[in-house]
């Protein structure tokens, strides 16, 4: 459960870090979220998918164990 909490903070921290480079390059963010969001959502899917998978990996081991 800890280690989720750090992720989330890690990720929350990246997403401010991104916004805030939008407002200072003057970057239309909407503009970018209107074209991109499919992108947005795919980044989205393979995360989840990767920390699933390595979840379902970690479990494994440790009933083997």
């Amino acid at each position: 459960m800890a280690k989720y909490k750090r992720k989330d903070r890690l990720v929350w921290g990246i997403i401010l870090i991104v916004i805030s480079l939008f407002f200072l390059l003057h970057l239309d963010i909407w503009y970018f979220l209107a074209h991109f969001w499919p992108v947005v959502l795919i980044l989205w899917g393979v995360w989840k998918l990767y920390y699933g998978i390595k979840e379902l990996k970690e479990e494994s081991e440790n009933i083997q164990d």
